[in-house]
């Protein structure tokens, strides 16, 4: 009898460790099927801004300054001016143009045009504003003109060729000497055929700034 008892509960014993094992495996296959996969998702880049414009081109997008012609009528900044003559300068392989015009309150000014080196070239166009000198010349070093220091970078004798009214003769030379200060501003001596030195001041024209109005007859 006492055998047939310890029988008994050796398999219950038995059989609820069987299901115990059965249901921990059940729980455990359930917990790995019922996970929710991982999903790598790819980060969103930002697209990159659209490519800006090129350079505008002279004679394309704007006024080729290097078409003008004596007699035209031309805006400066939306001021109106006549070219009343011109003088084509040349020193030492560089080229350049200087406009002489009369604005409509009856003032000269000259307006110079050269294409710098560089890759590509471009146009450099400065419209230049006399400046007393009080009998001033043109030093090779610096120079303090109006309380600003001016320091020298160009200086020489080029010749010229003079079209239209420009109150110089048809050809000869003029001596030149170009001073820049420290926040950029342009200064420049000239003198022409060894005659008295004149100085003005350049202000630099973005490009479009210049529109033919009339051409001459």
């Amino acid at each position: 009898m006492t055998s047939m008892v310890v029988l008994g509960l050796s398999i219950a014993t038995i059989l609820l460790l069987l299901g115990a094992f059965l249901a921990t495996l059940r729980q455990d296959r359930k917990g790995r099927t019922s996970a929710a996969p991982v999903e790598i998702v790819a980060p969103v880049e930002t697209p990159l801004p659209a490519p800006v414009s090129v350079p505008a081109h002279a004679g394309s997008d704007y006024t080729d300054p290097r078409t003008i012609q004596v007699g035209d009528r031309i805006e400066v900044h939306g001021s109106p001016a006549r070219v009343l003559g011109a003088m084509h300068v040349s020193w030492q392989g560089t080229q350049w143009i200087e406009y002489l015009l009369r604005d409509s309150r009856r003032r000269l000014q000259w307006l110079s045009v050269e294409v710098l080196a560089g890759d590509p070239p471009h146009l450099e166009v400065q419209l230049w504003t006399d400046v007393p000198t009080q009998g001033m010349v043109p030093a090779k070093s610096m120079l303090i003109m109006e309380g600003v220091e001016f320091f020298p970078f160009e200086r020489g004798t080029a010749a010229f060729r003079s079209e239209g009214d420009t109150g110089n003769a048809e050809r000869g030379l003029l001596d030149f000497a170009d001073y820049r200060a420290s926040d950029g501003r342009l200064l420049s001596f000239e003198r022409i055929q060894g005659g008295k030195w004149t100085a003005s001041y350049a202000q630099p024209l973005p490009p479009g700034s210049i529109s033919i109005v009339r051409r001459a007859s």
